[in-house]
């Protein structure tokens, strides 16, 4: 048998192999009937949350603001979202003037800080019927609308030239806010009591990839076909 068919079947082979993989990874075989995408990147997810949580910091950091008063107005996307937002604010003890999609806010911003801090925990800890009995509207919404509330809000700020206090609000947004709703529902896991899982998993992904590579050179230069310049 020649180098050449050698290598064809070799190819074939390995080609073969690697879309049987494919098959039994896109099986529902794996915990929790999932397929292993499916599984691997829930398993990625909870992980990543574990070490996602920056709450606590952040509720500690906004201590030193308590005492330091905004005054500002933002516009929501609709009404309802005015209306609603100025109920987050309320609770949080603002004074808050609904006209329309336009807040006028004048309040502590160390409670606002805390206030929006403490309903993330909730949903971060997977627990947002407080959140949703206070407010008398999902939690998942909540923390939406705080999160639109605190872009407009460091806008304001930002021109108010307030870059301490913008600072802040920015840190809550992104490190606390949008954590909660995007692991919303999601366990969170140490990623060392997984290590061998992930080694293995990013062992495979790399093994996986180039066994499809060489499977492809084989066949192409067992067909004649050759990569030059």
């Amino acid at each position: 048998m020649s180098v050449q068919k050698k290598m064809k079947i070799r190819g074939i082979l390995m080609l073969i192999s690697f879309f049987g993989i494919l098959a039994v990874i896109f099986s529902p075989i794996f915990p929790g009937k999932n397929n292993g995408l499916d599984y691997m990147d829930n398993l990625f997810n909870t992980i990543s949350k574990g070490s996602s949580y920056f709450i606590p910091k952040a509720m500690t950091d906004s201590e030193k603001f308590v005492g330091k008063n905004i005054d500002l107005k933002i516009k929501m996307e609709n009404e309802q979202q005015a209306t609603d937002t100025a109920k987050l604010l309320q609770e949080a003890g603002a004074q808050v003037q609904v006209t329309g999609k336009e807040l006028a806010v004048k309040g502590d911003a160390g409670h606002i800080l805390k206030s929006c801090l403490t309903d993330a925990d909730f949903m971060f800890k997977n627990d947002g019927k407080p959140i949703a009995d206070k407010y008398g509207f999902s939690e998942r919404k909540a923390l939406y609308d705080w999160w639109v509330a605190f872009k407009a809000i460091g806008n304001e700020l930002t021109v108010q030239s307030n870059f301490e206090l913008v600072k802040s609000f920015s840190n809550v947004q992104k490190k606390a806010l949008e954590p909660a709703y995007n692991y919303y529902n999601i366990e969170a896991k140490s990623w060392e009591k997984n290590i061998f899982l992930i080694v293995c998993a990013l062992g495979f992904y790399v093994f996986y990839t180039l066994w499809y590579g060489f499977g492809l050179l084989y066949l192409f230069e067992g067909i004649g076909l050759k990569i030059g310049h």
